[in-house]
């Protein structure tokens, strides 16, 4: 009788990743937006001053951490660099220098220092799907992290960022943001 149980759960538990997975944010695929507008343009939407404000919730869904960003992209043709320069509240700074590809059929290249291997993604309609692993600063823990990000761009240009980072499949982490373009 232990075994059927044990067997019943292990079934259950096993059925409810399978759903997980169909039914929730890891679901979605770039073609799920195919048509939406306003289109994103990378080399538009992240070009130039922008200002990006969000939050860090830990795996009990409670914010660990609050940010701003500076930002700044350049492009030159398909090949872009975007500069961002985070200060956490609380007074920790990071900055990272994402190296950007927009390959013709909308997929994206994405490399950074901190990044295990090169990100890959696509732009579809009004969203964006990069991912990628990262490896955290010690001071975080130096965990290797898998990352999902989901870019939305509203109709007055503001994207919105929803971003998970996952260790062995489960959820650790899970960033909201908003990027918008700064008036120099």
């Amino acid at each position: 009788m232990p075994d059927f149980i044990f067997l019943t759960l292990a079934l259950i538990f096993l059925a409810l990743v399978v759903l997980s997975r169909r039914l929730s944010f890891m679901a979605q695929r770039p073609d799920d937006y195919a048509g939406t507008e306003p289109a994103v343009d990378i080399r538009h939407h992240l070009n130039g001053p922008l200002l990006c404000e969000g939050v860090i919730y830990g795996p009990a869904g409670r914010v660990n951490s609050r940010f701003t960003a500076r930002m700044e992209g350049r492009w030159d043709g398909n090949r872009g660099t975007l500069d961002e320069h985070f200060r956490y509240v609380g007074g920790n700074v990071q900055d990272r220098q994402w190296r950007l590809t927009l390959g013709n059929d909308g997929t994206i290249r994405a490399e950074a220092d901190d990044l295990i291997g090169t990100g890959t993604g696509k732009q579809e309609g009004a969203s964006l799907q990069l991912r990628y692993r990262i490896r955290l600063p010690d001071t975080a823990g130096g965990w290797a992290l898998d990352v999902t990000d989901w870019m939305y761009v509203m109709e007055n240009g503001t994207i919105i960022n929803r971003s998970q980072f996952r260790k062995f499949g489960i959820k650790v982490a899970e960033l909201v943001a908003t990027m918008r373009r700064v008036e120099v």
